[in-house]
This record gives structure tokens, C-alpha cells and sequence, in this order.
């Protein structure tokens, strides 16, 4: 009976093919074209169109299996989208970090992720403070260790074994991973790493969930990768542990349950949901070709965390809103384990306790009242997300071609290819913020006009993180954050403030044409704001005169004249000659008259296609802000 209704109500609706639908959106584009109006080329190096229909999907084959079967791009579980909530614990004193972790885990996280500092000696009695009192078979426990990895991991099982814990109830893992270090530090940091790694896995073989070797693909992209970089080179240093740990003569369903893949998640909503569907079908095809016993050894455990590239200094508020997003779309992808970083731990290093208690707060929303953990596959069969999960598995499987017939990762990396290809696209990224192209609310677009920084913070702060080696033989990755030049700008504007009484005051000198220049002031706000500038806007002047006279009075180091492009021909001379000597002049706006108005005397013109950093630190330059 339903079906019957069904039929006749849908057979008053005939199907639309995709090109009516194109002529359509042509027809309402007034012969804009269409390509350049609605398509986006990413990134990614693909092409994104602006409407996906059901004919897309018919060719994708993981829509043929179900979640939690082969190839795994549905997720790795078949009734539930569960995931661990992990929240990092700095390891200063033992003692201390063990009551923290008490008390989170009473607060709902049930991922511990203990951070010991590189060069620390930690002792048995140190191991035995930290654990005391947690119910280890119950959580997950993880270990984040700078130097000797293995001594820390066997300081743990046998605290294991004397207190009569059953290792294979254990759950976590430890970041073993000397590609990774390779990869940031430039040399192989043991004389038989890959050694070592067969060696822990088959001296560790009793806490079988347990995760010994870790692919750090978070490197890639906080490092300003695209998306498919992060995944494409991720799933070749994965191979690359596959090949040489087999030729030392384990088997491979000895090796991928004890890995685990750690991602960054971006902004990108959509691509970073299909990134980690991706990941899971490239993965499982890689390692079905090695003829594994079962396919459960093809599934991909994934740890992720937030992105540090796009988190903020200024404005960190803001960051809240990116990790939301963030932790959303990587619960949606089907994540094993997630970490969300305090929204202001890019100033504090040991963020505040409301930082923490927000990010843990953020995920358990997500699990316990919006019920994210509830339906697996929540992504699954929508049309877009399904046609990127192939877009996004194709380029990277072509990049992870690319860098096997190079001899590898490791030759990859020999060869400079991995940094060369993740450098270039950084340096595009680094110039889309730049032109503001990609927006950071706060940093480069709408920044608070009132927030200052009277402080200097930490100098690593606003640098990368280089960890090359002085040996180093080849070119290292220097993770670092994509608003760090402009940070560095507005603090300089800050501390100068501070020193000198007073900030710098760029004045608007709104005239003529009203719609004009209302929105050529509030341009030139945002614009100047974004150096930490005094802006003082207003609404506007009827004459030269008023308005030469107010810009005195405010003490106006920089006057900013916003109004039309026919109105600039007459009026900027008048208003450049009324303030010569008293304040730099700025024309808000890249008029036609701008040649004429040039040999004026009118250098300055500030509009949406100028290098907002450069134009900055020109004006800091000529105000004396070093």
C-alpha cells in the first residue's frame, strides 16, 4: 500500500536530468560563466561542482559494502560511531599529573594521553605515581614521549604485570614513528630504528590493542599541506613500515593492529568527513594486497586532533568555533580516538582550565546530547561527501604511486620530493591568507579593534617549529601556523604602543557619495585594524576643510579618504594638500583616475586585491614601528 502511494506521488514529479537542471543555473547567471562562477578548484587539485545528483555515486564501489566490512571506507564498526575522548596531560611531576588524570576522567574523557618531555628521566616509581588509581582496562592509555619510547613502554608493562593486569585488556598506544622523526629532524635518531620498532612490537606482543608504531600525518598538514598531501604521503610512510618490517621477518598480521594513523582535522567540513573515508579504503586496498589471513587486519585505527595550522593568537575565542567544526567533521569521517586542543594554547603553552574543560566539553556534547556516537556512517550515501571520498581517495592514491616509483618514503624524502610538494602548497596557502583569499576571522579579516597583547609571548609562538638536527642530511618539514606573519606584525604595533604611550590612530576621512563610503571606511577599518591600529571611523564630512580639521584634532597619523572612484579625482589633491606634512594620506579604493592622482603625489591606495601584510609593515615602517 505505502509503495503504491509512494509511486503515484513521485510519478506527478518526473525525474529532471542533470543538464536541465545546468541550463537552469546557466539561464539565472546571466552569462556568467559557469565553470568560473560555480565550480572550485581546490587544493587538492580537483575540480568541486556546485550540485551533485544520485547518477554520481552509481560507479562508487565501497557503496556496495556495509560499515564495519571491507574496504572500511563506512567506518570500522557496523552498529555504532563510538569514538575515544582523549584529552594530553603534560608529565612534569608524576604525582600531579596522575590527580589531573583522575579528574578528567571523572569529567568524561576516557582517553588518557600522557606527554612525558624529551631528555626526562622517568623512573618505575614515577610510572607507579602516575597510574595509580586508574582502572587501565577500562580507558585508553597513551603515552606521548619525547626520547626513549621504548624504556617508557617497558617501565609500563611491568607495572602491568605487578599489578596483575591483563595486557590484552589494555588499549591505547605509544608514538613510535621514525619516519616521523626523520621527517622533522632530518636523520634517523637510532642506528637500527626500524629494528627497534620489529623488536617492541614482538616484545609488547601480549597487549595486542595496543598501538606501537604511529604515522604522523598531522605533520603534513600542520605543516600547510593540502588534504590529499596529508593522506597521500601518510599512506606511503605506512607502506614503507609494511616493507621493511616484513623483510625483517614479521607478518603482516603481527604489524597493521598495532598501527595507528594520527591526522589533523581542518576547516575544510566536507573535505576533512571524506579525508578520513578516504583514508580507511586506500589503506585497506594496500594492505589487501599483501594477501592478509583476514580482512580485519585491513582496517585503519585513526587517532586525530584538531589542526594547530589555522589556530589563532589574536581573537582566540575564535578557535572554539574551529574546533567545533573540526571535531564534528572528524567524528562524521570516524575517528577511533580524538583530541581537541584548548582553544588558547597558541598563547599559553599550559592552557587554562576553562580551555580544557571547553574542548572536553565540546566533544562530550557531541557524543552525549547530539549523539554523533549513536549512527554509524552518518556521511554515508550523501551525494557530495560520497563524490569527494572519491575525488580526494583518487588524487592521493596517484600521489602515493607518485612517491612509490620514487623508491618509497624514505627515498621520497631523500630526494626532497615530500617537502618540496608540501612546501609549495604552504607557500600558495601562505599567499591566499595574504591576499585573504582564505579568511582567519580576527587575524587577517574583522579583527577586534580593542584587543591588545602587552606582553611578548613565548618566541615559539610566532616561529615554526624546527626540531632539524645540527647533522640533519636532509630537508626537514617546519610545522607552523598560517596567521604567524600577521601576529608577528600586530604585536610589533602592540609593544610599540606600549613603549610609546600611545597607538598609532588612522583616521577615516568618509566624503561625497555616502553608499561608497560607508563601505570604503569599514574596508579600511578591518584593513588597518588588522596591524593593531587606533581606527576611528565616522560618518563622514561635508566638507575638506571639517574634515582636515577633525583629523588634526584626533591626531591622525594615517587619514584613510573614503568615497567613489569619480568623487577621488577631485577631492584626494585637495585633501592630500590640506594635510601634506601633518599625516599620511590613503585612498581606499584602485580608482581609474589612480594614474593621474599618481603624479599628485598620491602614492597610497589600499583595495581588496593588495598584499594586506606587505601594505602593513609598509605602514609600520614609515610610522617608526620596528
Amino acid at each position: 500500500m505505502a509503495n503504491n502511494v509512494r509511486a503515484r506521488l513521485f510519478s506527478e514529479f518526473p525525474p529532471t536530468p542533470a543538464g536541465e537542471w545546468k541550463e537552469k543555473v546557466i539561464a539565472d547567471l546571466k552569462g556568467a560563466d559557469f565553470d568560473k562562477k560555480l565550480v572550485w578548484r581546490t587544493n587538492e587539485g580537483f575540480n568541486v561542482q556546485p550540485m551533485y545528483r544520485m547518477e554520481d555515486t552509481r560507479d562508487i564501489e565501497h557503496l556496495n559494502a556495509f560499515p564495519g566490512e571491507f574496504p572500511y571506507a563506512r567506518g570500522n564498526k557496523k552498529d555504532n560511531n563510538e569514538w575515544f575522548v582523549r584529552q594530553d596531560i603534560r608529565v612534569d611531576n608524576a604525582p600531579s599529573a596522575n590527580r589531573k588524570a583522575l579528574e578528567i576522567l571523572n569529567r568524561g574523557v576516557d582517553s588518557l594521553g600522557f606527554a612525558i618531555a624529551s631528555g626526562k628521566e622517568f623512573s618505575k616509581e614515577q610510572m607507579i605515581a602516575l597510574l595509580a588509581g586508574i582502572c587501565l582496562d577500562c580507558i585508553e592509555v597513551n603515552f606521548v614521549v619525547g626520547r626513549d619510547k621504548v624504556r617508557v613502554l617497558r617501565l609500563f608493562l611491568e607495572v602491568l604485570d605487578e599489578q596483575g593486569v591483563d595486557p590484552r585488556s589494555i588499549r591505547g598506544g605509544i608514538n613510535i614513528d621514525p619516519l616521523g622523526k626523520l621527517l622533522l629532524e632530518g636523520k634517523w635518531n637510532n642506528p637500527r630504528p626500524l629494528e627497534l620498532v620489529k623488536d617492541t612490537i614482538a616484545g609488547s606482543s601480549a597487549m595486542e590493542n595496543f598501538k606501537i608504531v604511529e604515522v604522523s600525518g598531522r605533520v603534513f598538514n600542520n605543516s600547510g599541506s593540502s588534504v590529499v598531501q596529508e593522506l597521500g604521503f601518510s599512506l606511503a610512510a605506512g607502506e614503507e613500515y609494511l616493507d621493511r618490517l616484513t623483510d625483517l621477518g614479521l607478518k603482516i598480521e603481527e604489524i597493521t593492529p598495532r598501527m595507528r594513523f594520527h591526522f589533523a582535522t581542518g576547516s575544510k567540513y566536507f573535505m576533512e568527513i571524506a579525508k578520513l573515508r578516504a583514508a580507511r579504503l586506500l589503506w585497506a586496498r594496500i594492505v589487501k594486497a599483501r594477501e592478509p589471513a583476514n580482512d580485519a587486519c585491513c582496517r585503519m585505527n585513526i587517532h586525530a586532533e584538531t589542526s594547530r595550522w589555522n589556530k589563532t593568537l589574536y581573537d582566540p575565542n575564535v578557535n572554539m568555533l574551529r574546533t567545533q567544526t573540526e571535531a564534528m567533521s572528524a567524528v562524521l569521517g570516524g575517528v577511533d580516538s580524538f583530541t581537541v586542543l584548548p582553544y588558547d594554547y597558541t598563547h599559553e603553552r599550559c592552557p587554562s582550565e576553562l580551555a580544557e574543560r571547553v574542548a572536553r566539553n565540546q566533544q562530550l556534547l557531541l557524543k552525549e546530547e547530539s549523539h554523533f556516537g549513536k549512527i554509524v556512517d552518518p556521511a554515508g550515501g550523501a551525494y557530495y561527501i560520497e563524490e569527494l571520498t572519491r575525488l580526494i581517495a583518487d588524487a592521493a592514491w596517484k600521489l602515493f604511486l607518485d612517491t612509490q616509483d620514487r623508491g618509497g618514503f624514505v627515498k621520497a624524502l631523500e630526494e626532497g620530493f615530500v617537502q618540496a610538494t608540501v612546501n609549495a602548497t604552504a607557500r600558495k596557502r601562505d599567499m591566499d591568507i595574504v591576499n585573504r583569499k582564505e579568511n582567519f576571522l580576527g587575524t587577517n579579516q574583522f579583527p577586534n579593534f580593542n584587543e591588545t597583547i602587552n606582553e611578548s609571548p613565548d618566541a615559539r609562538v610566532l616561529a615554526p617549529e624546527d626540531a632539524t638536527a645540527p647533522d640533519a642530511v636532509i630537508e626537514t618539514l617546519k610545522p607552523y601556523r598560517g596567521t604567524q606573519p600577521f601576529e608577528a606584525a600586530r604585536l610589533k604595533t602592540d609593544l610599540h604602543a606600549r613603549k610609546a604611550g600611545r597607538r598609532p590612530v588612522v583616521y577615516m576621512f568618509p566624503v561625497g557619495s555616502l553608499s561608497m563610503r560607508k563601505a570604503r571606511a569599514q574596508f579600511a577599518c578591518n584593513f588597518f585594524a588588522c596591524a593593531g591600529f587606533q581606527v576611528i571611523d565616522n560618518n563622514g564630512f561635508k566638507t575638506v576643510g571639517e574634515g582636515t580639521k577633525a583629523c588634526e584634532e584626533n591626531k591622525a597619523d594615517i587619514v584613510v579618504i573614503c568615497s567613489s572612484d569619480e568623487e577621488y579625482e577631485t577631492l584626494a589633491p585637495e585633501i592630500n594638500a590640506a594635510l601634506e606634512g601633518k599625516a599620511i594620506v590613503v585612498v581606499a579604493g584602485n580608482p581609474e583616475c589612480r594614474p593621474r592622482l599618481e603624479e599628485q603625489g598620491i602614492t597610497r591606495f589600499i583595495h581588496v586585491r593588495s598584499n594586506l601584510l606587505e601594505e602593513l609593515k609598509k605602514y609600520q615602517t614609515e610610522l617608526g614601528i620596528a
